[in-house]
C-alpha cells in the first residue's frame, strides 16, 4: 500500500473545522527512490520562502542533495543509521538551515523560530504536490557544519527527506508498522486560558 492510500482518518480525528491541509499532513518513510526534479525542489523552495520571520529577516537557507547525485552519499551520511535505512529511497534530502545573525551581525533569537514556520510551508507544498516529506532530527550534529559547508552562525534545524511515495511493503518490518499517521493531543491539553496548567 502507498502511503498516499493511507487513511489519515483512521488514526486522527479532528476536533474542529481546521482545513484538510493540516489534518491529512504527515511524515511517512516509505519513499519511491525516484530522484526529485530540481524543478520540484524549486517549487518547495518557492513555498517556503513566503513564511514570516523576524524583521522579515528569512533567516532559512537550504541544502540539498538529489537521489544519485555527486552530494548525495556525503549528505545521506550526515543522517544517523537508522534514518539512513528508509531516507536512502527519498527523492532529495533537505537541509533546514538557520542564519542564526541579522545582517548586522547581532543574535536573531528567532532564527530557529522562524525556519521552522519555512518548514512547515515547504511541507505543506510538498503534500500538495503529492510528495511525501519527512523532517527528522536524527542526525550527526557534530558532523553536519563541515558536511554541509556552513559559516559558524549558521545551524541545522533539521534534516528532511522528500520524494515520490513509496510503499509501505518495501520499508524494512520494523518501520511497517509505525507507517501510519501519528494522533494528536486534544485541545485540552494544549490550550490555556492566561496561565498554563
Amino acid at each position: 500500500m502507498s502511503t498516499l492510500d493511507i487513511d489519515v482518518y483512521a488514526t486522527r480525528t479532528a476536533a474542529g473545522d481546521a482545513d484538510e491541509q493540516f489534518i491529512q499532513r504527515w511524515s511517512p518513510r516509505a519513499f519511491s527512490g525516484e530522484p526529485l526534479p530540481i524543478a520540484d525542489l524549486h517549487i518547495l523552495v518557492e513555498a517556503a520562502r513566503w513564511a514570516p520571520s523576524c524583521f522579515n529577516s528569512q533567516p532559512w537557507r537550504f541544502v540539498y542533495a538529489i537521489n544519485g547525485d555527486d552530494q548525495w552519499s556525503a549528505m545521506l551520511d550526515v543522517l544517523m543509521d537508522m534514518n539512513q535505512v528508509w531516507a536512502g529511497n527519498a527523492g532529495a534530502l533537505i537541509a533546514i538551515v538557520a542564519k542564526k545573525t541579522f545582517d548586522d551581525g547581532n543574535p536573531a533569537p528567532t532564527a530557529s523560530f522562524d525556519a521552522g514556520g519555512a518548514w512547515m510551508s515547504m511541507a505543506l507544498q510538498a503534500q500538495k504536490m503529492g510528495l511525501a516529506s519527512h523532517a527528522m532530527w536524527g542526525f550527526h550534529h557534530d558532523q553536519a557544519p563541515a558536511a554541509l559547508g556552513l559559516p559558524e552562525d549558521h545551524a541545522v534545524q533539521a534534516m528532511v527527506a522528500v520524494g515520490k511515495p513509496g510503499e509501505r511493503a518495501d520499508l524494512p518490518e520494523k518501520y511497517q508498522e509505525r507507517e501510519v499517521p501519528s494522533p494528536r493531543k486534544p485541545i485540552e491539553e494544549l490550550l490555556f486560558h492566561g496561565k498554563l496548567g
